[in-house]
């Protein structure tokens, strides 16, 4: 049986990817940081807490990484653990540099020193591209960073790179464009907007306030992403990849679809306020999966129109309970 090691098991993305590999014979284990409260409700959410190994170690800890390779004896590392929330990147921009980019060169020198053929997987995300330099961004499109989570996740795709061509290490670099599900963290806008929405339709909310609603994303759902991120390591030579949908939509129209669901206005409840507001805003990210599409045979199978109601019905579901 194959096995796994999955960092971030416990975020956003972890969950699906280890249900994915669960249906697929993997033996899955998940590395966690040692907390006073447990966080696997994302978990239990997927019906699979029960089912995976969770491993205590921290990404700022190499020692603790050799341990969990040592202890899992992965055939593949997917290292999705970071500090992954834009607007905090820059109150705690030595935290996010430490787990967001040093955490990376720590799983790949992990690696190096216990098992080179171990096939290493490292999340990226568009917020590399920034201030975008082509309208439809690519695996070749030039980087500019406008956030220090965007600055220490570019750190760690060029030290993916060049552990790759410096060791012969099967490491993949999947840059993925916004993707959201129904246990996506409450501070991510997507989440923000749809806990609201199920919040004003039960009588729990009167408004939402929200920053730059005008600003554009990619956004899909996550659980078709994890699949991405499996592929690239199942192929027979190591490479990067754009995962997108490549549609973008600006936060009002994803307002307006959420409170559409469920029969309201979205001008009637929305006030903009400026402490949400960015330093400096990434205003259009729009990727081009088609080398994803050429070479992985994967393309997005969920809508914007069907993640953003599936979210609002989840939330809604939630709330109900409280």
């Amino acid at each position: 049986m194959k096995s796994a090691l999955i960092t971030g098991i416990t975020g956003q993305d972890g969950p699906y990817l280890a249900r994915l590999l669960l249906d697929k014979g993997y033996k899955v284990y998940g590395l966690v940081a040692r907390r006073s409260t447990p966080n696997n409700w994302r978990l239990k959410f997927l019906g699979i807490e029960n089912k995976v190994e969770l491993i205590e170690g921290d990404l700022t800890d190499l020692a603790s990484i050799i341990r969990a390779i040592k202890k899992s004896n992965p055939a593949e590392v997917y290292n999705l653990g970071a500090q992954s929330f834009v607007a905090t990147s820059w109150e705690q921009p030595i935290l996010t540099a430490q787990s967001t980019g040093v955490g990376v060169l720590n799983v790949l020198e992990a690696i190096r020193l216990t098992d080179l053929s171990i096939r290493f997987y490292q999340a990226l995300t568009s917020e590399m591209f920034g201030l975008i330099q082509e309208s439809i961004q690519s695996e070749k499109t030039p980087f500019y960073p406008r956030s220090p989570y965007g600055v220490s996740k570019l750190f760690g795709h060029w030290m993916t790179i060049n552990y790759r061509e410096s060791f012969s290490m099967f490491a993949c670099s999947g840059i993925l464009f916004n993707h959201e599900s129904p246990i996506r963290g409450i501070e991510f806008v997507t989440r923000k907007v749809t806990d609201a929405v199920a919040r004003i339709k039960l009588g729990k909310q009167n408004e939402l306030r929200l920053g730059n609603i005008d600003a554009k994303r990619d956004w899909g759902f996550a659980g078709d992403y994890v699949e991405a991120m499996w592929l690239m390591l199942q192929q027979s030579e190591p490479d990067d990849y754009v995962v997108a949908t490549g549609r973008t939509a600006t936060v009002r129209d994803m307002c307006q679809i959420a409170f559409e669901h469920v029969s309201l206005n979205y001008e009637e409840y929305l006030v903009i306020d400026e402490k949400f507001y960015r330093p400096t805003e990434v205003e259009v990210l729009l990727g081009n999966p088609a080398k994803a599409k050429e070479k992985l045979g994967w393309v997005p199978k969920t809508s914007l129109e069907e993640l953003i109601k599936s979210m609002v019905d989840a939330d809604l579901a939630r709330v109900k309970k409280e």
